[in-house]
């Protein structure tokens, strides 16, 4: 098997639907992005799957090494030689790929985020980086595509910390800011033991109206609004990238821990008092961002 077949596979058994917008993609740009799929679904499976965090930290050390060796040419693992092959051809510099792994250390090292500004690194470190690489990847004429490519990332990811509060909980990870969990009266117990309540439901729906504090919509659940969402303006008119063939499809979002499935009908209620866990509660049915 080749890099770029394991790197396939590995993008085809993820059953996300990225696996097929990919193959729109022309061939140099299709090679890299799977690449960079495929290094994010390692790094991330490091942490979702290895329960015994020491063992974790030690597997996340050896793939900073591996990305060290991918940059003085002597890769060793098929995904950072298919990487390899991408850096001839495209800009992907270092330090995001060591700022992704720094961003899946982050679940080893924060259950809990004390406020906004200590989310936002996670974030940015977990999805707008994505996003950068991405970008690079694509090809863009206006270097604003950048600055929408960080601001989507991190939209993309509240969003799905909005979605998953229940399983994270059930991980012990609660992502959503403890100031404003104080504020609103939630108790983390009740995100713990899937208990919906009002104080919940007015921290998910607070300043959702509020005009013009987009940062804050952000922050309390209004990123599934699309006037909440950095416009995608200029990214849309960096389209063809020079020099090539009209992409006909692809958005970038690489990890499973910032990524989502192709959006499903929501289903009705059918409670009048929803269990945070449950399919039919207002949390659920937030549209999650199209692959």
């Amino acid at each position: 098997m080749t890099p770029d077949q394991y790197c396939q596979e590995r993008a085809a058994q993820s059953g996300s639907s990225f696996y097929y917008s990919f193959l729109f993609l022309e061939p140099s740009r299709r090679q890299a992005i799977t690449a960079l799929y495929a290094f994010c679904r390692e790094v991330d499976d490091v942490v979702d799957e290895c329960p015994d965090t020491l063992l974790a930290r030690a597997k996340l050390a050896w793939w900073r090494g591996e990305v060290q060796a991918l940059f003085d040419d002597r890769a060793s693992h098929p995904v950072t030689q298919a990487l390899a092959a991408s850096l001839k051809s495209f800009s992907l510099p270092q330090e995001q790929l060591l700022e992704i792994i720094d961003g899946m250390e982050m679940d080893l090292d924060h259950l809990r985020y004390a406020d906004f500004k200590a989310l936002h690194l996670y974030c940015y470190r977990v999805a707008s980086v994505v996003g950068l690489l991405a970008a690079e990847i694509f090809g863009y004429r206006d270097r604003m595509t950048l600055r929408y490519a960080h601001d989507l990332g991190l939209a993309f990811q509240l969003t799905n910390i909005i979605r998953d509060v229940g399983e994270d909980a059930r991980r012990g990870r609660i992502y959503l800011p403890q100031d404003e969990l104080s504020r609103f009266g939630v108790d983390e117990t009740d995100l713990l033991q899937a208990r919906y309540s009002d104080s919940f439901r007015r921290l998910m729906g607070s300043r959702s109206s509020a005009p013009g504090r987009r940062r804050n919509a952000l922050r309390l659940g209004a990123a599934r609004r699309r006037r909440d969402w950095p416009s995608s303006a200029p990214v849309t008119q960096d389209w063809p990238p020079p020099s090539s063939s009209p992409p006909r499809a692809g958005r970038w979002r690489c990890s499973r821990r910032h990524e989502s499935s192709a959006v499903a009908p929501a289903p009705r209620r059918s409670q009048a008092s929803p269990s945070i866990t449950d399919s039919t509660s207002w949390l659920a049915r937030i549209p999650k961002p199209c692959a």
